[in-house]
């Protein structure tokens, strides 16, 4: 479970002071379907940050399952992100010269799986987004819903806890950001995952159980 208490993110621009996360307190339950959603510059994506760890807060505090993310060092934070942690991000974030399965095996060489695992486990999880006969194929290989497929089997092969995508759509047309929606949310339900994404598409929002809106670092939750 997440629990965010007084979360301020301020950052200096120039002589001015931004508060992207002005005293935030959130909860999210394990399993939980959240939706941050708001205007661009909002904060949606500073919040995701804190949430996966690859941000610290100005101050409050971030905790997932009682330990405060803010205080860990930073060889502490990796291995969280590693471990519990599936990222899925609106540009891929694929490497170029890596084919499909060795983009996906690349998230469990942190964790120090063998070999012969990290195989099985990348083609199993190519397989789970319909890949199987893709694994060869580099990302200029692919299109964009394919790459985004790939994304997604590299976040789950380290069979994380928490699944967190930043604008996951925001490259693909109306038709692929469907089947994408549906495949991340199937996902979240086989796998029993906290699943936060962030996205501006009020046709993807409508599908969560709850919805946050953040406007100016303050963040408002209803129910759908």
């Amino acid at each position: 479970m997440y629990r965010l208490s007084g979360v301020v993110k301020r950052y200096r621009r120039g002589r001015a002071t931004i508060d992207a996360l002005a005293g935030v307190d959130l909860t999210i339950e394990d399993g939980d379907q959240l939706v941050i959603k708001g205007p661009t510059g909002g904060g949606k994506s500073t919040l995701l940050q804190m949430l996966g760890g690859l941000d610290r807060p100005t101050s409050g505090t971030v905790e997932l399952d009682g330990t405060d993310l803010a205080r860990l060092s930073e060889a502490k934070l990796t291995r969280v992100r590693a471990a519990t942690v599936g990222f899925v991000f609106q540009n891929f974030n694929l490497i170029p010269t890596l084919n499909a399965q060795e983009n996906v095996e690349a998230a469990l060489v942190p964790l120090g799986t063998r070999a012969a695992e990290r195989r099985r486990r990348a083609a199993e999880a190519l397989e789970s987004v319909g890949l199987a006969e893709r694994r060869a194929h580099l990302p200029s290989e692919l299109s964009g819903g394919q790459q985004q497929r790939v994304a997604i089997a590299r976040a789950l092969v380290k069979q994380p806890k928490v699944l967190l995508a930043d604008e996951p759509t925001g490259n693909l047309d109306e038709n692929m950001r469907d089947e994408i929606v549906g495949l991340l949310e199937k996902m979240w339900r086989e796998h029993g995952l906290t699943y936060v994404v962030v996205t501006h598409d009020t046709a993807i929002a409508r599908r969560a159980s709850r919805v946050a809106t953040i406007r100016k670092g303050h963040v408002k939750v209803a129910e759908n």
